[in-house]
């Protein structure tokens, strides 16, 4: 208790935690249009569960992971080396996670232009759906990579553990507040679902690239997603404008 009332009155821990709650708010967007893309494909009543189980298992699997976080740093410790190249298991993670978000993208791409496709390399030719087991597995996948990246940034950002667990839990409360508006929004506007999803192929793409050791700053990364919003957003706009006047809508 007297080192939580020291860390209280320090202004330097509230600053880092200040920093680490937007950090982890900023990184929790790509788990939370994961989450939301995944769980728009169940049936309308089991969608608002979904998201809520989902973000539960990142709140649990974030606070479990920060309990082993002398573990966890050791993941960035290199384990073998290839082509000269050496690899953490961080590294591995990361790249099959980005490999995962790769291959979901492009399927769910895939099914958006060619809605009667046949068999394909994506999925046999199934029908591009999902069952609520399935998407909660899917999700918990993805919530061990993004938890994994995230704590060890926040560990690059403070020492504190207890700050860190402040701003685990603001960060998902924040998901779990947003996870629905977002999702219904998604649903209802069809450019913004493909728009989503080539925000999960390029996120997809950055973790691959960070497994390998390329340094992606990801503000130049929300910088794109941010700036390709706002240019949908003026597109919804102009439509939303050209069907007030009675005009033909513009793609």
């Amino acid at each position: 208790m007297d080192h939580l009332m020291t860390l209280a009155a320090d202004p330097a821990v509230w600053a880092a935690l200040g920093a680490l709650i937007a950090m982890e708010v900023v990184l929790g967007i790509d788990n939370l249009i994961f989450i939301s893309i995944l769980t728009n494909k169940l049936p309308e009543e089991q969608r608002s569960l979904g998201r809520k189980i989902g973000i539960g298992l990142a709140l649990f699997m974030r606070l479990a992971l920060l309990g082993t976080v002398a573990f966890i740093v050791q993941l960035t410790e290199p384990i073998v080396s290839l082509f000269g190249k050496a690899f953490s298991w961080r590294d591995f993670i990361l790249i099959a996670g980005g490999l995962f978000l790769v291959w979901k993208a492009t399927t769910e791409i895939h099914h958006k232009v060619d809605v009667n496709h046949g068999p394909d390399v994506f999925d046999g030719g199934r029908a591009a759906t999902v069952t609520f087991g399935a998407a909660i597995f899917q999700i918990l996948l993805l919530d061990l990579v993004f938890s994994i990246d995230s704590i060890i940034t926040a560990v690059g950002m403070t020492e504190h553990v207890p700050v860190m667990m402040i701003a685990v839990i603001v960060a998902v409360l924040v998901m779990l507040l947003a996870a629905d508006p977002l999702a219904k929004f998604i649903e209802k506007n069809p450019t913004i679902v493909m728009l989503a999803l080539g925000f999960l192929l390029m996120i997809g793409a950055t973790l691959i690239g960070e497994g390998f050791g390329a340094h992606i700053p990801k503000g130049y990364i929300y910088a794109a997603m941010a700036f390709s919003a706002l240019i949908e957003g003026l597109n919804m706009m102009s439509r939303r404008a050209d069907r007030s006047r009675g005009r033909p809508t513009r793609s």
